[in-house]
């Protein structure tokens, strides 16, 4: 029988005040809300997949309006360089030296939208900032602020004009989120709340909910979460099987079981308890493998989803009791 340790109702209900206020918004996509939140708390940063107008771009925009944090855009295009994320240092003829100006990555929250159509130059200067939380220029070191996350969306269809995404930056991606179309009860609401007049987009009906030290506090409350040794084991097991198996050439890396264990800690937390259970693991297990593993060329060329590999592949472990 598990006991608690640390009281987290103070941070589930804060937690289910934010999921309100996006619901506000958006209908449906509880699940990519969900892991958000959990992303937030984690300290992780997200990738959302999904076809053109799922909400994707709209629900990080109120996401971060119910912070008090900063929040910055960026619309990446095939001529986008890394100074125009990154920042570069500009002479100033006042003081006859050069000085650095910080780019739009600056910031609490950052959303990238449509991350894939900037090329690889660009991507790879997103490696420091997304894993070290800092940018070097000219051999100085600029630390973000604190907390730090990027949402990034990507478009799985729209191939002219993209890029691959690098696995070691996909590598530093909490979560992949992938964003399904709504049943037809939710796009049925869509369409009422949009003829009502009740749900027009307006951001300003969105309320500030958290800040900078009430995020800080909460992901302080995840590092506590208790975890026994044999659910330690049960996701190493997870993480090792993705290296063994005959469907996927290459598996995941040890970044894979850590963003399992504070994937789990985080959905415990929003469930109210301060230990872990294999149901959070096996929550954010999708979600924190699909975008690590590359399947063999055999099952590519068949057309099998990396999501289907892994739930066998979880199947396959014992669950420990």
């Amino acid at each position: 029988m598990f006991e608690e340790r640390e009281d987290m109702s103070a941070t589930r209900e804060a937690i289910e005040k934010l999921k309100q206020e996006i619901r506000k918004l958006i209908v449906g996509q509880d699940r990519m809300v969900e892991l958000l939140v959990a992303a937030i708390l984690s300290n992780g940063h997200v990738l959302i997949e999904g076809f053109p107008g799922l909400a994707k771009t709209l629900t990080a925009k109120i996401l971060a309006r119910t912070f008090s944090a900063e929040f910055k855009r960026i619309q990446f295009t095939p001529d986008m360089m890394p100074s125009d994320v990154l920042g570069t240092s500009i002479y100033n003829f006042k003081d006859s030296a050069f000085e650095y100006k910080k780019g739009p990555i600056f910031s609490n929250m950052v959303l990238i939208d449509e991350i894939n159509r900037a090329p690889a130059k660009t991507q790879a200067a997103l490696f420091e900032v997304m894993e070290e939380r800092q940018v070097t220029n000219e051999g100085i070191t600029y630390p973000m602020s604190s907390p730090f996350m990027i949402i990034a969306t990507q478009n799985p269809i729209d191939m002219e004009g993209t890029y691959r995404l690098p696995e070691a930056q996909m590598d530093r991606f909490l979560f992949k989120i992938n964003v399904d179309y709504p049943n037809l009860d939710e796009e049925v609401r869509i369409l009422q709340g949009i003829h009502s007049g009740s749900n027009n987009g307006d951001l300003s009906m969105i309320e500030k909910i958290l800040s900078d030290s009430d995020i800080k506090s909460y992901q302080e409350s995840v590092q506590k979460v208790h975890v026994e040794d044999k659910l330690l084991q049960y996701m190493a097991e997870i993480v090792q099987k993705t290296r063994q198996h005959k469907d996927i050439a290459i598996g995941a890396s040890p970044r894979a079981s850590i963003a399992l264990l504070n994937g789990s800690k985080a959905f415990a937390v929003m469930r109210g308890r301060d230990f872990i259970t294999p149901d959070d693991i096996a929550d954010v297990a999708m979600p924190v493998l699909n975008h690590r593993i590359t399947l063999s060329p055999e099952k590519e060329m068949e057309g099998t989803s990396p999501d289907h590999v892994i739930d066998s592949l979880i199947q396959s472990i014992e669950i420990p009791r």
